[in-house]
């Protein structure tokens, strides 16, 4: 069964869907980190963001693994790194890559093969898992987003700006909404979950009671 969790940034997505995969015994895809991974390669090779063929080159030659809290990149741990906002700041265009993102897909397909899998980024339930069993599009108001955000940094000791957050949040998710390859948005059989208001361990319960429900619904 694949479930897959879509939403803008900030929806507190990575952490539920995390802690979704581990209630179920599922493996957990974290999307978004593949696409971190991939902008941190080429800010590392310090080439033009703007060149498609560079990027794509890099791209190609990124081995990204993931397992239970961790992220690596051609071997190495950038679990944190990733995280870092100047990667946020920089991966607009790698992001909006058609090419990149059809090599990610690709290989979100390959990982998910035969196996019980939560996958979490903004195009997982309409691009990449279309046939998905169960589809949330997980959001909040772009003000709570950025409170989350501007929090996790401060809770990780990396310098933030409110202000600062919340306008490349603004400005990400107009980019990721309005992009030709994988726009972000809801399947249309997947079910909204707003957050705000909402602790963490609610969304879980909520996310948990949507998947069993479907999981019902699936044919054995």
């Amino acid at each position: 069964m694949i479930v897959t969790i879509d939403g803008p940034a900030g929806a507190g997505k990575s952490s539920v869907a995390h802690k979704l995969a581990e209630a179920l015994g599922f493996f957990f895809l974290d999307t978004g980190a593949m696409y971190r991974c991939v902008t941190l390669a080429c800010l590392r090779a310090e080439i033009d963001l703007q060149d498609t063929s560079a990027t794509l080159a890099i791209a190609q030659g990124c081995k990204i693994e993931m397992s239970k809290g961790s992220v690596k990149l051609n071997q190495l741990d950038v679990t944190r790194e990733i995280r870092n906002p100047l990667v946020a700041k920089s991966i607009k265009p790698i992001a909006g890559s058609p090419a990149i993102r059809e090599l990610m897909v690709q290989e979100q397909r390959r990982i998910c093969s035969n196996i019980d899998c939560v996958t979490e980024g903004r195009d997982q339930g309409t691009v990449a898992f279309p046939e998905a069993q169960c589809k949330i599009f997980l959001t909040a108001t772009p003000e709570e987003r950025a409170r989350r955000r501007f929090q996790q940094l401060l809770d990780n000791d990396m310098d933030a700006d409110y202000d600062e957050i919340l306008r490349q949040q603004n400005e990400r998710d107009a980019n990721d909404s309005n992009r030709q390859s994988g726009p972000l948005k809801a399947a249309g059989d997947a079910i909204v979950v707003y957050t705000d208001g909402l602790t963490e361990q609610q969304v879980l319960e909520k996310l948990l009671e949507i998947v069993r429900v479907r999981a019902q619904q699936v044919p054995s």
